[in-house]
């Protein structure tokens, strides 16, 4: 990539509100007319999650149809399991947490997101009821077994942050994939594990049966604010950024229907959600469903652009989990990891 073409990225990644036609933008100069690529397969790590919310409504409203494409979308245990699917050439595209971005980039794979769907990381620390009130702290889960979606995924890196807090290593902890939805449930209820770091409804659903205490939360704006001092990127489309170039008008595609779906859950009741959304996603209480959407909904994108800064607290929320992040943090280039070109497109046409 030309010094140019990154200069110009780093411009507009820096201001969100730039209007796309004063600078000649390195992938949708040319993403106009049909897609090159109207078979789509994305991946996700527990799609039935709020988290990816905005996805499943892109999908059952019809907005990636509109948008031209036929997208075949694959279910996986958390989102490291989805990045692996990417990286490994099985899934053109993922929906997962924008972090990943930055820890690939570290690693010498980059990828690139390019559009939002949450600016609040919708993730809670929660313990059981039993066990919540002898943890003062962080510093007293050293030994614990804790349920996340999958070792890795965005669930396990919130949970690294916290025991760090309390001078604990990775490996004082101990992180189980328990998934996402109902078996987050079951592994509490059966005593699997001692606490989770999670989405909702899940966790809505294990706090209404009085069965954890959360510890930590960020499934507000008020939360975001106290944990990383402002907006943070969640889940997003991101892919390899050869295939950007190679298909601006299929990625315009995608974010168009992202950012419609955003911008629907902006306004949208909740019962308007829960009769959008798989049965299943539910977990069997509407009422449940619906509050825990109400809770999260300040945290989803109104745009499908990033937050001025919240890449920052990002990349400052994994230098502080992982050793690894915080060795090479004056090395990440995050005007690499994420455009905003495509979001304020849709956003311009919506």
């Amino acid at each position: 990539m030309t010094k140019l073409h990154l200069r110009r990225r780093s411009v507009l990644a820096a201001a969100p509100a730039l209007v796309v036609g004063t600078v000649a933008a390195p992938y949708i100069a040319r993403a106009q007319g049909k897609p090159e690529k109207p078979k789509v397969v994305l991946a996700v790590g527990g799609k039935s999650a709020l988290y990816y919310l905005s996805l499943t409504i892109a999908e059952k409203k019809g907005f990636f149809k509109d948008a031209g494409l036929d997208v075949e979308i694959n279910d996986f245990q958390g989102g490291s399991k989805s990045l692996e699917a990417l990286m490994g050439g099985s899934a053109d595209v993922t929906s997962g947490a924008y972090e990943h971005t930055i820890r690939m980039q570290q690693r010498g794979q980059p990828i690139v997101g390019f559009a939002l769907m949450g600016r609040g990381m919708q993730i809670a620390i929660g313990l059981r009821k039993d066990i919540a009130a002898k943890v003062k702290g962080p510093a007293d889960i050293k030994g614990m077994k804790f349920g996340v979606s999958a070792p890795g995924s965005s669930t396990h890196m919130l949970l690294l942050s916290w025991a760090a807090k309390g001078g604990l290593k990775a490996s004082d902890v101990i992180a189980i994939g328990v998934g996402a939805g109902a078996t987050v449930v079951a592994a509490v209820e059966k005593g699997q594990v001692d606490g989770v770091s999670q989405t909702d409804p899940a966790l809505t659903i294990l706090q209404d049966k009085g069965l954890i205490d959360i510890k930590v939360d960020t499934r507000t704006t008020k939360g975001n604010q106290e944990v990383f001092g402002g907006p943070f990127p969640a889940a997003c489309l991101y892919t390899q950024p050869g295939f950007l170039k190679k298909n601006p008008n299929t990625a315009q595609a995608l974010a168009t229907a992202i950012v419609r779906a955003d911008e629907w859950l902006q306004t949208a009741s909740p019962a308007d959600v829960a009769n959008t959304v798989p049965e299943a996603y539910l977990l069997g209480d509407r009422a449940i469903y619906e509050k825990s959407f109400a809770g999260v909904r300040e945290t989803i994108s109104p745009d499908g652009m990033m937050p001025p800064g919240a890449m920052e607290n990002c990349l400052k929320f994994l230098s502080d989990a992982d050793p690894k992040i915080a060795a090479d943090k004056a090395k990440i280039k995050l005007e690499e990891t994420w455009t905003n070109e495509f979001a304020q497109r849709a956003k311009k046409h919506s």
